[in-house]
């Protein structure tokens, strides 16, 4: 289908998403869940939570599944609607990619500040009320542009990049919940926190960031092409690194509500730090933690950055944006100018300040949102479509898991609405608005410079990937 060469395992697409999926929000809103809802309240709304991620994922590891090329839903939403809808969907999660990826290099300055109090030095301008300096923007831009770099050198190096950080994580991760068994609050004289606060209300309160704190795992369609395993396995896999990150949230929640006193739950700016300090009775341990959350930045920036990328790449091959986003880099075989393009925004972040950046992120996450209720209606439409569609991994009771998936979408995005307690504020829907009207423009362009072109591509894709999937069922009949 594409130039692009396979080289992600097992355990490479497991570490991509739980990478993706697991950034710096479990150091710092640790705190937050519990003062909400109670430690197995907290952990009663990542179940919950979580089963709705869960979900969603299953229509994808169908797709993927059925569907192995690059840019996901892209092709997905086209096969069952229409090549509008596949710009439209494929446009919206774009930008929570790109807004993922810019956060990061905001972030990983902000972090910095645990290690060096007051290292930022060489003030610049302010932003939103956010005071940039010299020193925090350079920190930030080196880390774009070693991220981008290791990017452009091939999937294997982003690959071994992202399984060390996610064994890092995994490492300091154990160390907490260890921690948590160990530990003995009879030693301490500040209350603890209790199992449930709030009732449902509480744990409702949670339960509005459980979905946002699990976006990533739909980085391994947008590089279905790159992976080398059996197709069911895409499938099998990109559920197993859901539960994966479903668990940690709750192993999370449940160490840091044990560990840490409701007072210091409240005042705390990184709660699971502070919880990893009292587990082990040391200093070290909150550092290592920290440590641990910046692996958790990393993996994230690289994995949204590799699925941001090929999705551009799939959009410029479909004739939806210019031609020069969909060149191969010669040697590593890697959509390089895609690449160059998101690291290079993202390198320019952290010039905006920090304020800036949650606003996009923000309104990101709408676009998210929208990528994954287009997903579920293509998910339920080529159920009743095209019954006998080839697919090597099939969801149970697929229609009826199609339509709780869609209503889960609606549901979440309702929650971005006017008068909910996660509604967008005025300017993130500018922001948004914006996007949309930065696409519309660029797709415009495309279409009137190259009418039907588009359709005429993506629809001799769906015929090879109609004749791959023919081939594949000669190779595997009793999976008819």
């Amino acid at each position: 289908m594409s130039g692009l060469k396979k080289s992600l395992e097992v355990f490479d697409i497991i570490a991509l998403a739980f990478g993706a999926m697991v950034g710096w929000g479990w150091v710092v809103l640790a705190g937050g869940w519990i003062v909400a809802a109670g430690t197995w309240g907290a952990m009663l709304a990542f179940l919950i939570g979580g089963l709705a991620v869960i979900m969603i994922g299953v229509n994808y590891a169908e797709l993927a599944a059925s569907m192995p090329v690059t840019g996901g839903e892209h092709t997905y939403t086209h096969r069952a609607l229409c090549v509008t809808v596949s710009f439209i969907c494929s446009w919206s999660i774009l930008f929570g990619y790109f807004s993922v990826v810019a956060f990061e290099a905001v972030a990983l300055p902000t972090v910095v500040e645990y290690f060096i109090p007051n290292y930022n030095q060489g003030y610049l301008w302010t932003v939103a009320g956010w005071e940039v300096y010299a020193t925090w923007v350079g920190v930030g831009m080196l880390g774009s542009i070693i991220v981008t770099w290791l990017n452009i050198r091939g999937m294997e190096v982003s690959a071994w990049f992202q399984k060390t950080a996610v064994i890092g994580i995994l490492f300091v991760g154990i160390l907490l919940f260890i921690g948590a068994i160990l530990y003995n609050p009879e030693t301490s004289n500040t209350v603890q926190a209790p199992a449930f606060i709030g009732g449902v209300g509480g744990i409702m309160a949670v339960i509005v960031m459980v979905p946002f704190m699990f976006v990533g795992f739909d980085v391994i369609p947008q590089a279905a092409e790159e992976i080398d395993l059996t197709r069911p396995n895409i499938g099998k896999f990109l559920i197993v690194s859901i539960v994966v990150a479903v668990l940690w949230y709750v192993g999370v929640a449940w160490s840091v509500g044990t560990t840490l006193p409701l007072l210091q739950a409240e005042n705390s700016t990184l709660a699971t730090a502070d919880a990893m300090t009292n587990a082990w009775q040391g200093k070290w341990a909150g550092i290592l933690l920290v440590i641990g959350g910046v692996l958790g930045i990393l993996s994230s920036w690289n994995a949204f950055l590799i699925g941001g990328s090929r999705l551009l790449y799939a959009m410029s091959k479909a004739h939806m944006l210019p031609a020069f986003l969909g060149k191969l880099h010669p040697k590593y075989h890697t959509p390089v100018n895609a690449i160059l393009l998101i690291g290079g925004l993202a390198t320019l972040a952290p010039l905006f300040g920090r304020k800036m950046l949650v606003w996009i992120v923000d309104a990101g996450g709408f676009g998210i949102v929208i990528a994954y209720t287009c997903v579920a209606i293509s998910f339920l439409v080529l159920r009743y479509r095209e019954p006998d569609m080839v697919r090597p991994f099939r969801v149970p009771a697929g229609k009826l898991v199609g339509i709780i998936t869609i209503i889960l979408g609606f549901g979440l995005l309702v929650l971005y609405m006017p008068g909910m307690p996660s509604a967008l504020i005025a300017i993130e829907w500018w922001i948004f608005f914006g996007w949309t009207l930065l696409g519309i423009m660029l797709y415009g362009y495309a279409t009137f410079k190259e009418p039907g072109k588009s359709k005429a591509f993506m629809d001799e894709e769906l015929h090879e990937l109609k004749l791959m999937n023919q081939e594949w069922l000669k190779e595997n009949p009793y999976k008819k």
